[in-house]
């Protein structure tokens, strides 16, 4: 298959023995396969991450720019070689009989020559006047995808972004209860660092990061029982496994494990505090209401960082 800067002669010395038809065939069965592709693509492309289907338009604009351009030098080269091959072949006869006939002979089976020769050159020229066309269709169809692949791209930007929105929504709902986002840094540790947070302006004791992923593990291994059944393996979704299930907890007190709704109930149980979890759509989540007393109030975000979701912590307006 040629590339995009393939000179022009090197196509045509390629195509010489190939129709039109076989070249128009095989355009069609490439078309047909880049579609499956990008088809394929599209389908894997995260749908709410802008700059992904951003990515994936750009991509795919550009691979079907480059497919047209090399299918168009592909058919002029191909029309040239079968015009070519059909005017050598209409003329090596007509040489051979001028040079037995008297120059006078020879001149009128010149005319009759050159009207077989029109008239032979007619289906010729019908058939690279329907491949035009086809050509013309197809780069006008490709005009048209880049036309709206670039109008999506110019909406997508416009567009608010997710994390945009998202944190606009929880601020609607932390100004209704008079609070504000206290932002935690992104290190792993964020949700022991919002709940130490949320501690200390309650005027609660505060133990360390390191103490309440101790005292987290320690809760799960003491609650195995009972948590088990909602822990699965990230990358298999299957249920843990009792060696998965110790790595599990010998994570939460060695690394900066992410943590999420066993941890927020381990923290809440052991704490013996309740917490209320603000996201930007849906109620509240609330673990240990049970416990009474205000709420330890934090925020979940989905998409404030790419890496994955993360917590802050709340004040008081003017706090």
């Amino acid at each position: 298959m040629a590339s995009d800067d393939q000179p022009l002669g090197e196509l045509e010395a390629r195509l010489g023995e190939i129709t039109l038809e076989d070249v128009n065939s095989r355009h069609r069965r490439e078309r047909k396969e880049l579609q499956a592709k990008l088809q394929a693509l599209k389908k894997n492309a995260p749908k709410n991450d802008k700059k992904k289907r951003k990515e994936f338009l750009e991509q795919m604009a550009q691979l079907e720019g480059e497919m047209e351009q090399r299918h168009k030098l592909e058919l002029q080269a191909a029309e040239k070689a079968a015009a070519m091959a059909a005017t050598i072949k209409a003329s090596e006869p007509q040489e051979a009989v001028d040079q037995q006939k008297s120059p006078e002979s020879a001149q009128n089976q010149e005319d009759e020559h050159d009207h077989e020769q029109e008239h032979e050159q007619q289906p010729m020229q019908q058939r690279v006047s329907k491949a035009q066309k086809r050509r013309d269709k197809k780069e006008r169809e490709a005009r048209k995808r880049e036309e709206e692949i670039r109008e999506e791209l110019e909406h997508a930007e416009k567009q608010p972004s997710a994390k945009l929105i998202e944190l606009q929504q929880i601020n609607e709902k932390l100004a209704s209860r008079q609070v504000m986002i206290h932002r935690i840094p992104s290190d792993g540790d964020c949700l022991y660092n919002a709940v130490r947070h949320q501690l200390t302006i309650h005027g609660l004791p505060s133990p360390s990061v390191s103490e309440l992923r101790l005292e987290t593990a320690n809760y799960v291994r003491a609650h195995k029982d009972t948590l088990i059944c909602y822990m699965t393996h990230q990358d298999t979704g299957d249920l843990l496994n009792d060696a998965q299930f110790e790595e599990y907890c010998q994570a939460i007190t060695n690394t900066h494990a992410w943590g999420g709704h066993i941890e927020l109930k381990a923290l809440s149980s052991m704490l013996r505090v309740p917490i209320e979890v603000l996201q930007a759509e849906g109620a509240p989540t609330k673990l240990g209401e049970e416990f009474g007393g205000a709420p330890l109030v934090i925020c979940y975000h989905r998409h404030m960082y790419q890496l994955g979701e993360h917590y802050n912590s709340t004040l008081p307006l003017g706090g």
